[in-house]
């Protein structure tokens, strides 16, 4: 299962996932807007399968990240992932966020991929990054997206809308069947 690429964007069915995964082509977009530099720290919240945390460090053996995962049925499949990718050194943490920031080592780059939406999350991300950081997060849903419409309107960065469409059959033909869009909001600090 290893990758023999650093090109991000690596097929969904290389990964072992219950569904929870950034999918390939947004992750590809993802990881560029991360904008991975050798040497750097990431911090994947709400890492699901450890998709982009595992793309990151592909992206350069110098690179490190922390897979943070509150779901304990999650946490061996990213450990597993990892492993297969040939990254073990992905550091996971089993606990919430934001409360695990506390534990952490200052990141370069911060990704929150699910739970956006908790209390404080935004928050604690926007003042945990690093000057010069990225903060990059993706969301599906609409109370999900408000928020980032409004940290966008606080803060500025860029705000972009991902949508898929994949070919598909319908009956004995094919046809496109469009992926929920994302919106992603990305955010360096000065």
């Amino acid at each position: 299962m290893r990758a023999n690429t650093r090109a991000p964007g690596l097929p969904d069915a290389l990964f072992e996932h219950d569904g929870q995964i950034t999918k390939r082509e947004i992750r590809a977009v993802t990881i560029s807007s991360l904008a991975p530099r050798r040497g750097e720290l990431l911090w994947d919240i709400g890492a699901g399968a450890g998709s982009v945390a595992i793309e990151w460090m592909l992206a350069d053996p110098t690179m490190r990240a922390v897979a943070v995962e509150k779901r304990l049925e999650r946490i061996g499949r990213i450990r597993r992932n990892a492993a297969a990718f040939g990254v073990p050194g992905l550091e996971v943490v089993v606990d919430a966020a934001p409360a695990a920031f506390v534990k952490l080592p200052p990141p370069d780059a911060i990704f929150i991929g699910g739970g956006v939406s908790d209390p404080g999350m935004l928050d604690a991300a926007t003042n945990a990054v690093r000057r010069g950081g990225r903060l990059v997060v993706n969301a599906v849903t609409l109370d999900s997206e408000a928020l980032l419409l409004s940290r966008h309107a606080a803060l500025g960065g860029e705000l972009i809308r991902i949508a898929i469409t994949r070919s598909g059959p319908i009956g004995e033909k094919a046809g496109w069947r469009p992926a929920l869009p994302v919106t992603q909001w990305a955010w360096t600090r000065p």
